[in-house]
């Protein structure tokens, strides 16, 4: 049967609901009722049959006749007319000795008057509920009292008279008819309500049974809390109203977020901007985007925002979280190997061409040109690594900046070293954040610098030549890394978030290479550094300060084997160019 019941719908469930609390509430108006008619019987007929056995026993007969022979031939005639008029259940009178001398029943004549726990017997009255024979009363009574001069004060004896009290099965018999009426009317409001309360609620719960909202809750809990990426609703005041464990993790939330606003929470910026789905220009309204980045307490966050419309309401938003930040370690860990792989691809291609160039001049026989050709050559690279080394001592710094002027020139644009560029050598892990940043600002003044390239006046002007500088220089602070180029600078509007957002310069955005700025600013945020881009007369400076460890000095005598074997190699180098000669 209880089965059965877990099988009504929602609208059976409330009518049988409604019809038990029905129910118990006629009921207990019911037991109400029958106690106050109750107390309503013992007051109005304990008064009447008080003043009854008050006017009996003070009825001359009854007082002249009591303690006389015989008193019960001569107050029968009484009682039983007592009775006719009052229609009172019955009277009886009993002498001072409380034996019954006469009653409207016969077989009472010559018993004792039960007293019960009255005090008549001391000359006063009571009125309470006897049993009689099994029959249930309302009696009073009241003493007797002496008229003459001798007797006068002295109590002759007791009159009592009772009036059956209704049984319960009477008293309901007598308001059947209003019980009726009333459970009738209970009936009719309570399904009427009931089926008003269950549209109510189906509507509200989208035409779900309980147990199938039962398990819908059930299951979105085993998937929001068995998924590895974070989940986090929003209702359209953007209001939180369900965050995953890992979700509130990767945000950074408090236990108790659910119901704060995005504002409450702290987050604003970029990362505002995403949950809410606005545009990047400003007024413009919500929408939806592919994944995008977004930096929370120094982690690199790719989110997917969708909007959850229903009936052509708008419910909110539903964002999922990917932590990235491991995969932005690791790409900064590869950063060196793509760097070199890169170097020999566009030195490879240098090469080509320039092989090309010496087998066709000997094709030519023409030795002399091949000989000032290869010259030309060596002293050209010459010049760059003395320029390089002698102004970066670090070899995985120097390195990465040969490597990118290889790059720059394959894209017809001049990398520069600073004249003010001084860098010592460092510790292997201060060494490949330094390098880290610098890659990726140079990389992003690259592609912002190759985008003017062959852009100039008409007529007789001059392509613009595009060009990146390169400035490092270590103090007891750290060290600062500030890249120059000849682009077309940064937007103002989006200078203060260009790295949060993980933005180029390009034109272009949205970019893989967009996760360079942002991880530059993740590097250096977590050195306790920072990172600024400001606009110049000739493109943008980006400027880079991060705090490092202490520095790996060489000794001298290294330094001193070094420079011998560079002057050796110097003076072979001749040797061999003069020999070709």
């Amino acid at each position: 049967m209880f089965a059965r019941f877990r099988r009504l719908t929602l609208a059976g469930e409330l009518l049988v609901l409604q019809l038990a609390i029905i129910v118990v509430v006629v009921a207990a108006v019911g037991a109400l009722s029958l106690a106050q008619s109750e107390a309503t019987f013992d007051r109005v007929e304990g008064r009447r049959v008080t003043a009854l056995a008050e006017q009996m026993a003070w009825n001359p007969l009854v007082r002249s006749r009591l303690g006389k022979p015989a008193p019960g031939e001569v107050l029968a005639p009484l009682v039983h007319s007592t009775q006719a008029q009052s229609g009172v259940t019955s009277v009886t009178v009993a002498d001072a000795g409380g034996r019954t001398v006469a009653s409207t029943d016969p077989t009472l004549i010559g018993t004792p008057l039960p007293l019960g726990d009255s005090d008549a017997a001391e000359g006063r009255g009571w009125s309470g509920h006897i049993e009689i024979d099994g029959a249930h009363e309302l009696a009073a009574r009241a003493p007797v009292l002496g008229e003459t001069a001798a007797d006068r004060g002295r109590q002759l004896g007791t009159v009592m008279i009772g009036v059956a009290a209704p049984t319960v099965w009477e008293r309901l018999a007598g308001a059947s008819s209003y019980l009726v009426l009333y459970l009738g009317i209970a009936v009719v409001l309570g399904v009427l309500g009931s089926w008003l309360l269950a549209r109510r609620i189906k509507r509200q719960t989208l035409g779900m049974e309980p147990r199938e909202i039962t398990g819908l809750a059930e299951h979105r809990e085993a998937m929001l809390y068995g998924i590895a990426e974070g989940v986090i609703a929003l209702d359209p005041a953007l209001r939180v109203t369900l965050v995953n464990e890992v979700g509130r993790r990767l945000l950074d939330l408090p236990e108790r977020c659910v119901g704060m606003s995005l504002t409450e929470l702290g987050i604003g910026d970029r990362l505002y901007d995403v949950l809410a789905g606005k545009r990047e220009d400003p007024g413009a309204a919500a929408r939806d985007a592919g994944d995008e980045i977004a930096i929370r307490g120094g982690r690199v966050l790719v989110m997917n925002r969708m909007t959850v419309v229903k009936d052509g309401r708008s419910l909110g938003s539903v964002t999922t979280l990917r932590d990235r930040t491991e995969l932005a370690r690791l790409e900064r860990e590869l950063g060196s190997f793509r760097s070199t792989t890169e170097l020999l691809r566009a030195q490879a291609h240098e090469f080509a061409n320039q092989l090309h160039i010496i087998s066709g001049l000997t094709q030519m026989d023409e030795p002399d040109e091949v000989l000032r050709y290869i010259r030309v050559l060596s002293g050209h690279r010459k010049s760059l690594d003395l320029q390089v080394t002698s102004r970066i001592d670090d070899t995985a710094v120097a390195a990465l900046v040969m490597a990118k002027s290889s790059l720059a020139a394959e894209r017809k644009v001049r990398l520069r070293l600073s004249e003010r560029t001084a860098l010592p050598r460092l510790e292997p892990g201060d060494s490949a954040d330094v390098a880290t940043v610098t890659g990726n600002l140079v990389d992003n003044a690259i592609d912002a610098a190759a985008g003017t390239v062959g852009a100039g006046g008409g007529g007789g002007g001059g392509a613009v030549e595009a060009w990146v500088e390169v400035e490092l220089r270590h103090d007891a602070s750290g060290v600062e890394i500030v890249v120059r180029d000849s682009g077309p600078g940064v937007a103002p509007g989006l200078a203060h978030e260009v790295f949060a957002r993980g933005f180029t310069t390009k034109a272009a955005r949205g970019g893989e290479r967009g996760i360079g700025l942002a991880l530059t600013q993740l590097v250096c945020t977590r050195r306790g550094g920072e990172v600024a881009v400001a606009n110049t007369s000739d493109g943008a400076v980006f400027t880079a300060h991060m705090p490092v460890g202490h520095l790996a000095h060489e000794t001298a005598d290294t330094a001193d084997t070094a420079e011998t074997e560079e002057t050796e190699e110097t003076e072979e180098t001749a040797e061999t160019m003069e020999t070709v000669r």
